[in-house]
């Protein structure tokens, strides 16, 4: 080999190394189909569907990566998903009509809102006992676990409150009163702040969780759009923790929003009515459920930027995605 060539060959490892390459595994629940679509990451195309219970909507991964939840809410059932065979491999029995789930750091427990019963149920994720159950508001949705696990946060639509949950205790501590019908709720990376997304409010609510009090508010604008299309549901940081990326509904939009400025700084037209949304391992793509065209958008992060939309089910819902 001489000089020329092995200093090619240096340049390529390195630059190799400078730019890791992830294959992320994307799943996405179709509500109407029953089923989950698993996409390659790599080439965007589907690589199987599952058949689950009826009216598949949340979904999320153990934090090993190697089982799927699936809240089935007309199933009265959670499916567990092995990830390596890609097959269901057992029910638990998660309680009246589950809709978001919510895994512990250390992947122990999972706490699951039932909206039918204003609970929230705690089960231990090994053996799927019901190991506590909390009573909330109206019809809880959003769940979310503090990166220290002493606290889990329920959103209920119609109470339009946040539930804190002591986690230790498995009881009620706190309630705060947010906009009309809060959907999702999300703990930042550092536990500083919990931030709630109202649908019919059309707002976020930022959460102090030293005070539980709402310390802003965040609303959003469109030119050319009815304010009441401004309706967020899905939230998702960015790997640094600087921006928050919204999904708005009927509004066919994923909102960026600053998460130091609070200010909102783009948004990005989607497909038709985005539900939920997930970044995929190395932040760079970002995946967004349309319910209403039964596709997956896919934005380019560092552009903000949509750059291609894949076929999934009907009523696509949840999406989580496996490096």
């Amino acid at each position: 080999m001489n000089r020329l060539t092995a200093t090619a060959a240096a340049a390529a490892v390195l630059l190799s190394f400078a730019s890791p390459s992830f294959a992320a595994t994307i799943f996405v629940s179709n509500e109407k189909d029953n089923t989950i679509t698993v996409i390659d990451g790599k080439t965007l195309q589907t690589i199987k569907t599952i058949p689950v219970g009826r009216r598949p909507r949340g979904v999320v991964l153990s934090p090993d990566f190697k089982e799927l939840f699936v809240a089935a809410g007309d199933g009265d059932i959670m499916d567990v998903i092995d990830t390596k065979t890609m097959e269901k491999s057992r029910e638990l029995e998660s309680g009246p009509d589950p809709e978001l789930m919510a895994v512990d750091p250390k992947g122990e427990k999972i706490y699951i809102a039932n909206e039918d019963d204003s609970l929230v149920t705690i089960m231990d994720i090994k053996s799927g006992d019901v190991v506590g159950e909390v009573p909330v508001g109206v019809e809880p949705e959003g769940m979310t676990v503090s990166p220290d696990n002493k606290y889990t946060v329920a959103t209920s639509e119609s109470t339009s409150m946040a539930h804190i949950i002591d986690n230790e205790k498995m009881k009620l501590v706190a309630n705060v009163l947010v906009d009309s019908r809060p959907r999702e709720a999300k703990f930042t990376a550092d536990g500083s702040q919990v931030w709630v997304s109202s649908e019919v409010g059309g707002s976020i609510s930022v959460i102090d969780p030293k005070t539980w009090k709402v310390i802003k508010k965040i609303r959003f604008q469109v030119p050319g759009v009815r304010p009441e299309l401004l309706q967020p549901v899905g939230m998702e940081f960015t790997k640094d923790g600087k921006y928050v990326f919204v999904a708005l509904g009927p509004a066919n939009r994923v909102a960026v929003i600053d998460a130091k400025t609070f200010e909102v700084t783009n948004y990005i037209l989607v497909g038709q009515r985005p539900w939920h949304l997930e970044f995929d391992p190395d932040g760079t793509k970002l995946y967004v459920a349309n319910g209403l065209t039964n596709d997956m958008t896919v934005i380019d992060v560092a552009s903000q930027k949509a750059e291609k939309s894949v076929p999934v089910g009907r009523l696509p819902w949840g999406v989580a995605v496996m490096p």
